[in-house]
């Protein structure tokens, strides 16, 4: 986060420098920052293995997810909620995922926004309607009470603050979080 873009300002390269030290698990960044092209070089060179930049801060959505591409990473692209996804069917080839903010981003702890699950069901559709194989992720107001119906809407990667933080018990949280994700799922 950039102050700009969304209010708060939150990690950067150096963080994500730290984190690959410790750790050959994928590293996921979500750039909630305008400007994003100036930056992915410096992601890359951190460590980082994905990239996400927002539809609605990219002048130039298509070279952004090139140079993220040419950097090595995988590369995403976010929506907000009132963003359609239709906009966006072109470049769904080019993407290892589509993260739908299902809150408006910036903030943790905000309420999960009900009209999302069907932008989370268009890109299922649009996914096996065109043979694609890009994941669908979704960020903002996962939680015990959402996350069944978040994932029986289509969605592969989530992303949870508040509901695996929250109450101090992050291990226990996250773990149960898993558990009704993969009941939901079938699993």
């Amino acid at each position: 986060m950039d102050g700009h873009f969304v209010p708060n300002i939150t990690l950067g390269q150096p963080v994500v420098k730290s984190l690959r030290k410790a750790t050959n698990l994928p590293i996921d960044c979500h750039l909630m920052i305008e400007n994003a092209d100036q930056f992915i070089p410096a992601f890359a060179d951190a460590g980082a293995n994905w990239v996400s930049v927002h539809y609605e801060a990219c002048r130039h959505l298509h070279r952004s997810l090139e140079l993220i591409a040419q950097h090595g990473m995988q590369s995403a692209v976010v929506l907000n909620p009132a963003t359609r996804v239709d906009l966006i069917v072109d470049i769904l080839p080019m993407v290892h995922h589509v993260l739908v903010m299902s809150v408006n981003p910036g903030f943790g702890g905000q309420k999960f926004i009900p009209f999302t699950l069907d932008k989370i069901r268009r890109l299922a559709e649009l996914r096996q309607e065109l043979g694609l194989a890009f994941r669908i992720e979704v960020d903002g107001g996962v939680a015990h009470d959402t996350v069944a119906q978040i994932v029986q809407a289509g969605a592969d990667l989530l992303v949870a603050g508040n509901a695996v933080f929250g109450a101090g018990q992050p291990e226990q949280d996250a773990r149960a979080l898993l558990a009704a994700a993969r009941e939901a799922a079938g699993e």
